[in-house]
């Protein structure tokens, strides 16, 4: 087979679909996402190899590496990275399917346009206009699994054994902004186990709610701790942030509630350690549980995501700023770059389309800024990998 055309990789890409969700009814393979990627890269003579998550079958990630034919030249090199999964959607918001790539008002539409399979279309698009007898540097891309929900594609990959780019460009939708560094994320689950009984004598009861309301004021104080003890300028939002997002219990009213549950969400900043949130949300609690012992649980709703923290003199974000002319920012979302970064390599995050479209209906990719990317992304790649000037 031969390597298509831009907008039919972008077109494959969308019309498989790897939803990756916590809900097992929703969630999906990614199997035929890599089995594509895996395929065009084969034409372009990288090395494939495809690798089942451990503790999620059905899900894999895909190594692709291109040494120089120069064999003495296989140290460092460029890593391009990103995940082949999406969020779920509700067809009912789509004015179009979302599997089926549309043109239309100059923007390409579909589930993973921008957020991020699209990506891999300019990638490949870009390393099919470079000589493979002139690469000079190991060039690799990797596409990983499960990004959306627990990252363990990523996490997976960071134990690689053999895998040291000296550099790597994560391509989630940053308008090809340089990101060098961004906050964690850290979901939890606080449920309290009350008594329930008839609602004519409280004292035969315990009632979860109340339990709760004490909770909120305890997680509202952690919220303020949290913004007047932390701060980074970097970022738009400069504090750690805490989220009250979803809460409910009980199931009628002349029930005591016996159970309620509150899911809350934080944001940590670089410097905030993971270990260290997790002490002040348990020690927030602590008098509630001394009140009623046993009743308050705190339990994670996924793996916690750590603080992405990189340098703005890199040579690698000097090198992205150069390209894109736009100066490195810091984002309140979170990547897969802190688990990149373990291994050992200089690491942004960089890439097509705004993340304003990113988990919306009608994602999409406006037209007008395909060439500009496209620009950008081979210069990366020319001056990593090709006998370019390399960041130092």
């Amino acid at each position: 087979m031969s390597l298509p055309n831009f907008l039919d990789m972008y077109k494959k890409l969308i019309a498989n679909p790897s939803v990756s969700a916590i809900d097992r009814s929703l969630d999906l393979s990614n199997k035929a996402v890599i089995d594509e990627l895996a395929n065009w890269c084969r034409e372009l003579d990288f090395e494939v190899e495809i690798t089942e998550l451990t503790h999620s079958p059905g899900k894999f990630n895909l190594l692709a590496r291109r040494e120089p034919l120069d064999k003495n030249l296989t140290e460092g090199g460029l890593m391009l990275a990103g995940h082949t999964d999406t969020v779920p959607f509700d067809d009912t918001r789509w004015n179009s399917d979302p599997f089926e790539l549309t043109e239309k008002d100059n923007k390409l539409f579909g589930l993973g346009s921008i957020d991020m399979k699209g990506f891999f279309a300019f990638v490949l698009n870009a390393i099919r206009q470079l000589e493979h007898s002139q690469q000079s540097t190991p060039l690799m891309i990797l596409a990983t699994a499960d990004e959306e929900t627990t990252m363990a594609g990523a996490q997976q990959v960071a134990q690689h054994a053999s895998l040291k780019p000296k550099y790597c460009v994560i391509g989630e939708p940053t308008d090809m902004v340089p990101v060098f560094t961004h906050k964690g994320h850290m979901s939890s689950a606080i449920r309290i186990t009350g008594r329930s009984g008839h609602s004519s004598d409280p004292e035969r009861g315990l009632n979860a709610i109340e339990i709760m309301q004490q909770v909120i004021t305890q997680v509202l104080q952690l919220k303020e701790e949290l913004k007047n003890k932390y701060s980074v300028e970097h970022f738009a939002v400069p504090h750690p942030t805490l989220n009250l997002g979803h809460i409910h219990g009980g199931d009628n009213a002349n029930r005591i509630c016996g159970c309620c549950e509150l899911h809350i969400d934080i944001r940590p900043l670089p410097g905030l350690s993971i270990v260290e949130l997790e002490q002040m949300l348990l020690t927030a609690l602590k008098p509630i549980n001394e009140q009623y012992p046993g009743s308050v649980d705190v339990i994670d709703l996924h793996d916690p995501i750590p603080a992405f923290s990189g340098r703005t003199d890199s040579g690698l974000v000097k090198l992205a700023e150069k390209l894109s002319k736009q100066k490195a920012i810091a984002v309140n979302y979170c990547t897969e770059a802190p688990f990149l970064q373990q291994l050992g390599c200089e690491t942004i995050v960089m890439g097509p389309g705004s993340i304003a479209q990113a988990h919306q209906p009608d994602e999409h990719l406006a037209m007008d800024k395909i060439k500009p990317s496209q620009e950008i992304i081979l210069n990366l790649i020319q001056t990593c990998c090709f006998n370019k000037e390399e960041a130092s």
